[in-house]
Protein backbone atom coordinates (compact mmCIF):
# COMPACT_ATOMS: atom_id res chain seq x y z
CA UNK A 1 0.00 0.00 0.00
CA UNK A 2 3.04 2.37 1.06
CA UNK A 3 4.40 1.53 -2.57
CA UNK A 4 1.06 2.35 -4.08
CA UNK A 5 0.77 5.72 -2.86
CA UNK A 6 4.67 6.33 -3.10
CA UNK A 7 3.96 5.79 -7.30
CA UNK A 8 0.51 8.11 -7.19
CA UNK A 9 2.46 11.02 -5.93
CA UNK A 10 5.28 10.26 -8.79
CA UNK A 11 3.11 10.48 -11.55
CA UNK A 12 1.52 13.84 -10.20
CA UNK A 13 4.82 15.15 -9.68
CA UNK A 14 5.97 14.17 -12.86
CA UNK A 15 2.46 15.14 -15.05
CA UNK A 16 3.12 18.52 -12.78
CA UNK A 17 6.77 19.29 -13.87
CA UNK A 18 5.56 18.39 -17.57
CA UNK A 19 3.09 20.86 -17.67
CA UNK A 20 5.00 23.32 -16.30
CA UNK A 21 7.54 23.03 -18.99
CA UNK A 22 5.19 23.15 -21.90
CA UNK A 23 3.36 25.92 -19.94
CA UNK A 24 6.35 28.28 -20.21
CA UNK A 25 5.80 28.96 -24.18
CA UNK A 26 2.22 29.81 -23.37
CA UNK A 27 2.43 32.00 -20.85
CA UNK A 28 5.22 34.20 -23.05
CA UNK A 29 2.41 34.16 -26.11
CA UNK A 30 -0.74 35.29 -23.31
CA UNK A 31 2.02 37.51 -22.13
CA UNK A 32 2.77 39.28 -24.45
CA UNK A 33 -0.15 39.34 -27.33
CA UNK A 34 2.19 38.49 -30.02
CA UNK A 35 4.23 35.43 -31.75
CA UNK A 36 7.40 34.23 -30.14
CA UNK A 37 10.82 35.75 -32.39
CA UNK A 38 13.39 33.78 -31.22
CA UNK A 39 15.56 32.28 -28.55
CA UNK A 40 18.36 33.68 -26.96
CA UNK A 41 20.16 31.58 -24.30
CA UNK A 42 22.38 33.05 -21.84
CA UNK A 43 23.78 31.81 -18.46
CA UNK A 44 21.50 33.32 -15.37
CA UNK A 45 22.30 32.64 -11.18
CA UNK A 46 19.00 33.65 -10.39
CA UNK A 47 15.96 32.57 -13.00
CA UNK A 48 14.10 29.60 -12.72
CA UNK A 49 14.93 27.62 -15.52
CA UNK A 50 13.55 23.77 -17.38
CA UNK A 51 17.13 22.77 -15.38
CA UNK A 52 15.98 23.71 -12.09
CA UNK A 53 12.87 22.41 -12.15
CA UNK A 54 14.62 18.84 -13.53
CA UNK A 55 17.18 19.15 -11.43
CA UNK A 56 14.53 19.22 -8.39
CA UNK A 57 12.82 15.82 -9.81
CA UNK A 58 16.16 14.46 -9.76
CA UNK A 59 16.51 15.20 -6.23
CA UNK A 60 12.66 13.80 -5.31
CA UNK A 61 13.54 10.33 -7.13
CA UNK A 62 16.84 10.13 -5.27
CA UNK A 63 14.92 10.57 -1.98
CA UNK A 64 12.54 8.32 -3.26
CA UNK A 65 15.47 6.03 -4.06
CA UNK A 66 17.07 6.66 -0.59
CA UNK A 67 13.52 5.32 1.21
CA UNK A 68 13.44 2.22 -0.89
CA UNK A 69 16.89 1.02 0.23
CA UNK A 70 18.66 1.49 -3.06
CA UNK A 71 21.27 4.24 -4.25
CA UNK A 72 22.78 5.12 -7.56
CA UNK A 73 25.80 6.90 -8.57
CA UNK A 74 26.32 9.35 -11.78
CA UNK A 75 29.87 9.76 -13.29
CA UNK A 76 28.15 12.86 -15.87
CA UNK A 77 28.54 16.91 -14.87
CA UNK A 78 25.59 18.86 -14.72
CA UNK A 79 25.37 20.72 -17.16
CA UNK A 80 25.18 24.94 -17.41
CA UNK A 81 21.93 26.31 -16.33
CA UNK A 82 20.68 28.51 -18.98
CA UNK A 83 17.57 30.40 -19.09
CA UNK A 84 15.20 29.89 -22.53
CA UNK A 85 14.03 33.78 -22.92
CA UNK A 86 11.26 34.70 -25.64
CA UNK A 87 11.55 37.86 -27.31
CA UNK A 88 9.08 38.42 -29.54
CA UNK A 89 9.63 42.15 -30.57
CA UNK A 90 13.16 43.11 -28.85
CA UNK A 91 16.74 41.28 -28.06
CA UNK A 92 18.42 41.60 -25.09
CA UNK A 93 22.35 42.31 -25.44
CA UNK A 94 23.94 40.51 -23.07
CA UNK A 95 27.91 40.77 -21.49
CA UNK A 96 28.40 37.42 -19.69
CA UNK A 97 31.56 37.79 -16.54
CA UNK A 98 32.06 34.74 -14.89
CA UNK A 99 31.75 34.63 -10.68
CA UNK A 100 34.85 33.15 -9.29
CA UNK A 101 34.26 30.11 -6.76
CA UNK A 102 30.29 29.84 -7.95
CA UNK A 103 29.96 26.65 -10.32
CA UNK A 104 27.60 27.26 -12.96
CA UNK A 105 26.94 31.19 -11.83
CA UNK A 106 27.49 34.08 -13.68
CA UNK A 107 26.70 38.09 -13.85
CA UNK A 108 24.78 39.33 -16.70
CA UNK A 109 24.23 42.89 -17.75
CA UNK A 110 21.35 43.26 -20.24
CA UNK A 111 19.76 46.73 -22.11
CA UNK A 112 17.05 46.50 -23.88
CA UNK A 113 17.39 47.93 -28.25
CA UNK A 114 14.43 48.47 -30.25
CA UNK A 115 14.38 46.81 -33.86
CA UNK A 116 16.05 49.76 -35.81
CA UNK A 117 19.15 49.87 -33.40
CA UNK A 118 19.61 46.43 -33.63
CA UNK A 119 19.75 46.56 -37.24
CA UNK A 120 21.82 49.46 -37.57
CA UNK A 121 24.17 47.97 -35.16
CA UNK A 122 24.69 44.82 -36.64
CA UNK A 123 25.30 46.62 -40.23
CA UNK A 124 28.01 48.66 -38.39
CA UNK A 125 29.30 45.20 -37.18
CA UNK A 126 29.58 43.83 -40.56
CA UNK A 127 30.46 46.41 -41.87
CA UNK A 128 33.61 46.31 -39.76
CA UNK A 129 34.20 42.73 -40.12
CA UNK A 130 33.92 43.42 -44.34
CA UNK A 131 36.39 46.03 -43.98
CA UNK A 132 39.31 44.23 -41.78
CA UNK A 133 39.12 41.13 -43.61
CA UNK A 134 38.59 42.07 -47.16
CA UNK A 135 41.14 45.01 -47.42
CA UNK A 136 44.19 44.02 -44.97
CA UNK A 137 46.09 43.32 -48.09
CA UNK A 138 45.25 46.61 -49.98
CA UNK A 139 45.81 48.54 -46.47
CA UNK A 140 48.99 46.65 -46.40
CA UNK A 141 49.75 47.68 -50.28
CA UNK A 142 48.32 51.28 -49.67
CA UNK A 143 50.70 52.14 -47.08
CA UNK A 144 53.73 50.03 -48.91
CA UNK A 145 53.18 52.22 -52.06
CA UNK A 146 53.07 55.80 -49.97
CA UNK A 147 56.49 54.61 -48.40
CA UNK A 148 57.83 53.93 -51.96
CA UNK A 149 56.31 57.04 -53.03
CA UNK A 150 58.09 59.01 -49.96
CA UNK A 151 61.20 57.35 -50.25
CA UNK A 152 61.27 58.61 -53.83
CA UNK A 153 61.14 62.65 -53.04
CA UNK A 154 64.88 61.62 -51.79
CA UNK A 155 65.65 60.81 -55.27
CA UNK A 156 68.07 62.84 -57.57
CA UNK A 157 67.36 61.47 -61.13
CA UNK A 158 69.45 62.86 -64.12
CA UNK A 159 67.38 64.61 -66.74
CA UNK A 160 69.88 65.28 -69.48
CA UNK A 161 70.63 63.98 -72.78
CA UNK A 162 73.72 62.08 -72.04
CA UNK A 163 74.98 62.32 -68.49
CA UNK A 164 75.67 65.19 -65.62
CA UNK A 165 79.37 64.73 -63.64
CA UNK A 166 79.63 64.20 -60.18
CA UNK A 167 81.72 66.61 -58.83
CA UNK A 168 83.71 66.68 -55.46
CA UNK A 169 82.84 70.40 -54.74
CA UNK A 170 79.71 72.58 -55.91
CA UNK A 171 81.55 74.06 -58.18
CA UNK A 172 82.55 73.19 -61.83
CA UNK A 173 85.92 73.46 -60.82
CA UNK A 174 85.49 70.78 -58.96
CA UNK A 175 87.27 67.22 -59.05
CA UNK A 176 85.08 64.90 -61.31
CA UNK A 177 84.48 61.73 -59.23
CA UNK A 178 81.89 59.77 -61.75
CA UNK A 179 79.13 60.31 -64.41
CA UNK A 180 75.31 60.21 -63.28
CA UNK A 181 73.94 59.36 -66.59
CA UNK A 182 70.85 60.67 -68.26
CA UNK A 183 67.32 58.78 -66.49
CA UNK A 184 70.38 57.24 -63.45
CA UNK A 185 69.56 57.94 -59.50
CA UNK A 186 71.35 59.26 -56.85
CA UNK A 187 70.16 59.71 -53.18
CA UNK A 188 69.58 63.37 -51.75
CA UNK A 189 71.73 64.76 -49.12
CA UNK A 190 72.04 68.44 -49.05
CA UNK A 191 71.76 71.69 -51.43
CA UNK A 192 74.31 73.97 -51.71
CA UNK A 193 74.00 77.20 -54.24
CA UNK A 194 72.46 75.19 -56.71
CA UNK A 195 73.80 71.95 -56.35
CA UNK A 196 72.63 68.78 -55.17
CA UNK A 197 75.16 66.63 -52.56
CA UNK A 198 74.29 62.91 -53.59
CA UNK A 199 75.34 59.64 -53.08
CA UNK A 200 75.00 57.21 -56.24
CA UNK A 201 76.26 53.56 -56.28
CA UNK A 202 79.96 53.89 -55.12
CA UNK A 203 80.00 58.08 -55.36
CA UNK A 204 79.14 60.60 -53.42
CA UNK A 205 79.75 64.16 -54.76
CA UNK A 206 77.66 67.19 -55.95
CA UNK A 207 75.53 68.01 -59.31
CA UNK A 208 74.16 70.62 -61.15
CA UNK A 209 70.56 71.03 -60.10
CA UNK A 210 69.45 72.66 -63.16
CA UNK A 211 70.15 69.07 -64.66
CA UNK A 212 68.17 66.94 -62.12
CA UNK A 213 65.40 66.71 -60.99
CA UNK A 214 63.76 65.74 -56.96
CA UNK A 215 61.16 66.16 -54.49
CA UNK A 216 57.54 65.87 -55.58
CA UNK A 217 59.08 66.17 -59.22
CA UNK A 218 60.96 63.39 -58.97
CA UNK A 219 58.49 61.14 -58.02
CA UNK A 220 56.78 60.79 -61.27
CA UNK A 221 59.67 60.45 -63.16
CA UNK A 222 60.83 57.63 -60.62
CA UNK A 223 58.04 55.43 -61.73
CA UNK A 224 58.56 56.36 -65.19
CA UNK A 225 62.51 55.96 -65.06
CA UNK A 226 62.61 52.68 -62.71
CA UNK A 227 61.52 49.14 -63.71
CA UNK A 228 59.51 47.09 -61.44
CA UNK A 229 60.92 43.93 -60.77
CA UNK A 230 59.21 40.64 -59.82
CA UNK A 231 61.86 37.95 -58.51
CA UNK A 232 60.95 34.28 -58.49
CA UNK A 233 61.89 32.92 -54.80
CA UNK A 234 60.62 29.32 -56.23
CA UNK A 235 61.88 26.57 -57.84
CA UNK A 236 59.38 26.79 -60.67
CA UNK A 237 57.00 29.17 -61.10
CA UNK A 238 53.46 28.92 -62.82
CA UNK A 239 52.66 31.58 -64.98
CA UNK A 240 48.62 31.67 -65.16
CA UNK A 241 46.25 33.27 -67.47
CA UNK A 242 43.82 35.18 -64.77
CA UNK A 243 44.86 36.02 -61.07
CA UNK A 244 43.98 32.76 -59.78
CA UNK A 245 45.14 28.96 -58.98
CA UNK A 246 42.03 27.49 -60.82
CA UNK A 247 43.53 29.21 -64.17
CA UNK A 248 45.23 27.61 -66.89
CA UNK A 249 49.22 27.30 -67.15
CA UNK A 250 50.18 29.64 -69.93
CA UNK A 251 54.49 29.24 -68.87
CA UNK A 252 56.76 28.34 -66.33
CA UNK A 253 59.73 30.45 -65.31
CA UNK A 254 62.82 29.17 -62.96
CA UNK A 255 63.71 30.65 -59.50
CA UNK A 256 65.72 33.79 -59.61
CA UNK A 257 64.36 34.75 -62.67
CA UNK A 258 63.49 38.73 -63.28
CA UNK A 259 60.37 39.20 -64.65
CA UNK A 260 59.09 42.80 -65.49
CA UNK A 261 55.57 43.46 -63.65
CA UNK A 262 53.25 45.14 -66.29
CA UNK A 263 50.27 45.46 -63.18
CA UNK A 264 49.98 44.56 -59.44
CA UNK A 265 47.00 43.46 -57.77
CA UNK A 266 46.22 42.18 -54.47
CA UNK A 267 47.53 39.26 -54.04
CA UNK A 268 48.73 39.10 -57.54
CA UNK A 269 51.11 40.52 -60.32
CA UNK A 270 51.12 40.52 -64.17
CA UNK A 271 54.32 39.87 -65.45
CA UNK A 272 55.73 40.12 -68.99
CA UNK A 273 57.04 36.22 -70.15
CA UNK A 274 57.51 34.68 -73.38
CA UNK A 275 54.38 33.35 -73.84
CA UNK A 276 52.14 36.49 -73.16
CA UNK A 277 50.90 38.29 -70.21
CA UNK A 278 50.33 36.34 -67.46
CA UNK A 279 49.88 36.27 -63.52
CA UNK A 280 51.79 35.00 -60.40
CA UNK A 281 51.14 34.88 -56.89
CA UNK A 282 52.76 37.48 -54.95
CA UNK A 283 54.04 34.73 -52.54
CA UNK A 284 56.47 33.39 -54.70
CA UNK A 285 58.03 36.21 -55.99
CA UNK A 286 59.87 39.36 -54.44
CA UNK A 287 59.19 42.79 -55.86
CA UNK A 288 61.57 45.46 -56.39
CA UNK A 289 62.26 48.80 -58.04
CA UNK A 290 65.64 48.94 -60.31
CA UNK A 291 67.14 52.10 -60.89
CA UNK A 292 70.39 53.15 -63.02
CA UNK A 293 73.35 54.39 -60.87
CA UNK A 294 75.90 56.76 -61.34
CA UNK A 295 79.56 54.84 -62.29
CA UNK A 296 82.75 56.12 -60.47
CA UNK A 297 85.75 57.17 -62.50
CA UNK A 298 87.53 54.68 -61.33
CA UNK A 299 84.88 51.89 -62.08
CA UNK A 300 84.24 53.52 -65.84
CA UNK A 301 88.49 52.86 -66.22
CA UNK A 302 87.81 49.69 -64.45
CA UNK A 303 85.20 48.90 -66.86
CA UNK A 304 86.78 50.01 -70.31
CA UNK A 305 90.14 48.19 -69.12
CA UNK A 306 87.74 44.62 -68.37
CA UNK A 307 86.03 44.98 -72.05
CA UNK A 308 89.10 45.10 -73.91
CA UNK A 309 90.60 42.05 -71.68
CA UNK A 310 87.38 39.77 -72.28
CA UNK A 311 87.21 41.03 -76.28
CA UNK A 312 91.26 39.75 -76.44
CA UNK A 313 90.86 36.53 -74.25
CA UNK A 314 87.25 35.77 -76.06
CA UNK A 315 88.84 35.92 -79.69
CA UNK A 316 91.67 34.07 -78.11
CA UNK A 317 89.21 31.22 -76.82
CA UNK A 318 87.26 31.48 -80.13
CA UNK A 319 90.30 30.75 -82.25
CA UNK A 320 91.61 27.93 -79.75
CA UNK A 321 88.01 26.57 -80.17
CA UNK A 322 87.83 26.69 -84.01
CA UNK A 323 91.49 24.80 -84.34
CA UNK A 324 90.46 21.98 -81.64
CA UNK A 325 86.98 21.69 -83.81
CA UNK A 326 88.67 20.86 -86.93
CA UNK A 327 90.33 17.59 -85.40
CA UNK A 328 86.53 16.36 -84.38
CA UNK A 329 84.61 17.23 -87.09
CA UNK A 330 81.99 13.90 -85.65
CA UNK A 331 80.67 15.94 -82.42
CA UNK A 332 77.60 14.38 -80.57
CA UNK A 333 75.13 16.75 -81.46
CA UNK A 334 76.49 17.60 -84.75
CA UNK A 335 76.53 21.08 -84.43
CA UNK A 336 78.23 23.78 -87.05
CA UNK A 337 81.37 24.63 -86.57
CA UNK A 338 81.91 28.41 -86.47
CA UNK A 339 82.34 30.06 -89.73
CA UNK A 340 84.89 33.43 -88.52
CA UNK A 341 86.68 33.66 -85.40
CA UNK A 342 88.99 36.15 -85.79
CA UNK A 343 88.68 40.25 -86.07
CA UNK A 344 87.52 42.99 -84.13
CA UNK A 345 84.79 42.53 -81.92
CA UNK A 346 81.90 43.57 -83.98
CA UNK A 347 83.31 41.26 -86.59
CA UNK A 348 83.19 38.00 -83.86
CA UNK A 349 79.57 39.67 -82.87
CA UNK A 350 78.36 38.87 -86.53
CA UNK A 351 80.11 35.34 -86.48
CA UNK A 352 78.02 34.45 -83.59
CA UNK A 353 75.13 35.96 -85.08
CA UNK A 354 75.60 33.54 -88.60
CA UNK A 355 75.93 30.85 -86.28
CA UNK A 356 73.32 31.01 -84.25
CA UNK A 357 71.01 31.32 -87.36
CA UNK A 358 71.64 28.47 -88.58
CA UNK A 359 69.66 26.68 -86.01
CA UNK A 360 66.57 28.12 -86.73
CA UNK A 361 63.28 25.93 -87.12
CA UNK A 362 64.46 23.45 -84.01
CA UNK A 363 63.00 22.63 -80.84
CA UNK A 364 62.36 24.49 -77.83
CA UNK A 365 63.04 22.07 -75.07
CA UNK A 366 62.44 23.39 -71.36
CA UNK A 367 65.98 23.42 -69.33
CA UNK A 368 67.51 21.88 -72.75
CA UNK A 369 70.97 23.15 -73.76
CA UNK A 370 71.12 21.25 -77.36
CA UNK A 371 71.46 23.14 -80.65
CA UNK A 372 69.94 20.73 -82.72
CA UNK A 373 67.60 18.35 -80.02
CA UNK A 374 66.79 21.20 -77.96
CA UNK A 375 66.98 24.29 -75.58
CA UNK A 376 65.56 26.93 -73.76
CA UNK A 377 66.15 30.48 -74.14
CA UNK A 378 69.20 30.78 -72.03
CA UNK A 379 70.43 27.42 -72.89
CA UNK A 380 70.16 28.24 -76.90
CA UNK A 381 72.63 30.99 -76.43
CA UNK A 382 74.90 29.66 -73.79
CA UNK A 383 75.58 27.04 -76.37
CA UNK A 384 76.06 29.59 -78.82
CA UNK A 385 78.69 30.81 -77.09
CA UNK A 386 79.82 28.02 -75.85
CA UNK A 387 80.98 27.47 -79.36
CA UNK A 388 83.12 30.54 -79.35
CA UNK A 389 84.81 29.35 -76.46
CA UNK A 390 82.95 31.84 -74.01
CA UNK A 391 80.82 30.57 -70.78
CA UNK A 392 77.87 31.64 -70.01
CA UNK A 393 75.13 31.03 -67.26
CA UNK A 394 71.69 29.13 -67.87
CA UNK A 395 69.73 31.63 -66.73
CA UNK A 396 68.30 34.59 -68.44
CA UNK A 397 68.30 36.50 -65.17
CA UNK A 398 71.71 36.24 -64.67
CA UNK A 399 72.83 37.24 -68.55
CA UNK A 400 71.80 40.43 -67.93
CA UNK A 401 74.95 40.92 -65.66
CA UNK A 402 77.51 39.31 -68.09
CA UNK A 403 79.41 41.17 -70.66
CA UNK A 404 79.37 45.13 -70.75
CA UNK A 405 76.37 47.00 -70.98
CA UNK A 406 75.00 49.05 -74.12
CA UNK A 407 72.66 51.79 -73.82
CA UNK A 408 69.21 51.14 -76.57
CA UNK A 409 68.87 48.89 -79.18
CA UNK A 410 70.18 51.63 -81.99
CA UNK A 411 73.48 51.11 -80.62
CA UNK A 412 73.24 47.13 -80.40
CA UNK A 413 75.56 45.32 -82.75
CA UNK A 414 75.35 41.41 -84.28
CA UNK A 415 76.04 39.14 -81.22
CA UNK A 416 74.48 40.90 -78.51
CA UNK A 417 72.50 39.63 -75.85
CA UNK A 418 69.20 40.86 -75.75
CA UNK A 419 67.55 40.82 -71.91
CA UNK A 420 63.73 40.72 -72.09
CA UNK A 421 61.08 39.91 -68.69
CA UNK A 422 62.12 36.22 -67.95
CA UNK A 423 63.52 35.66 -71.40
CA UNK A 424 67.15 36.51 -73.12
CA UNK A 425 67.98 36.34 -77.10
CA UNK A 426 71.01 36.91 -79.51
CA UNK A 427 70.11 40.03 -81.82
CA UNK A 428 71.85 39.43 -85.61
CA UNK A 429 71.29 43.07 -86.30
CA UNK A 430 68.68 45.14 -88.76
CA UNK A 431 66.88 45.48 -85.37
CA UNK A 432 66.34 41.31 -85.42
CA UNK A 433 66.66 38.84 -82.83
CA UNK A 434 67.51 34.87 -82.82
CA UNK A 435 65.97 33.18 -80.12
CA UNK A 436 64.32 29.95 -78.72
CA UNK A 437 61.17 31.24 -78.27
CA UNK A 438 58.32 28.75 -76.89
CA UNK A 439 57.60 25.11 -77.33
CA UNK A 440 55.22 25.97 -80.10
CA UNK A 441 57.43 28.18 -82.03
CA UNK A 442 60.77 26.66 -81.50
CA UNK A 443 63.82 28.83 -82.40
CA UNK A 444 62.97 31.90 -84.63
CA UNK A 445 63.80 35.39 -85.33
CA UNK A 446 61.65 38.01 -84.83
CA UNK A 447 62.04 41.74 -84.26
CA UNK A 448 63.98 43.06 -81.33
CA UNK A 449 61.70 45.64 -79.97
CA UNK A 450 58.49 42.80 -79.96
CA UNK A 451 58.51 42.92 -76.05
CA UNK A 452 59.98 45.49 -73.98
CA UNK A 453 63.48 45.37 -73.15
CA UNK A 454 65.36 45.21 -69.59
CA UNK A 455 69.08 45.65 -70.91
CA UNK A 456 71.23 44.53 -73.87
CA UNK A 457 74.81 43.10 -72.79
CA UNK A 458 77.51 42.83 -75.45
CA UNK A 459 80.20 39.67 -74.97
CA UNK A 460 82.76 40.48 -77.66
Amino acid sequence: MHNKSVKIVVCLMTAALLFSGMDIDALAKEANGLPSAGVDYFFSNDGTSVKNLQDEKDAEEAQKTENTGSATESTQSPAPQFTATITPTATKEVMQTSTPGAKGAVTDKTTEMVPEEIKEKKVIEETMIATTTKTVSEKEKELATKKEEESFKSLVIADVNDYVNVRSIPSEEGEILGKLYDDSVGEFISEQDGWYEITSGSVTGFVKAEYCVTGDDAVALAKEVGTRIATVNTTTLFVREEPSTESAVIGMVPIDDDLLVTEELDEWVKVDIEEGNGYVSLEYVTLSTEFVKAESKAEEEARLAKEEEERRAAQAAAQAARASSKKNNNNENKEIIPPNTSGSGSELGQAVADFACQFVGNPYVWGGTSLTNGADCSGFVMSVYANFGVSLPHSSAADRHVGYAVDGLENAQPGDLICYSGHVALYIGNGQIVHASTSKTGIIISNASYRSILSIRRIF
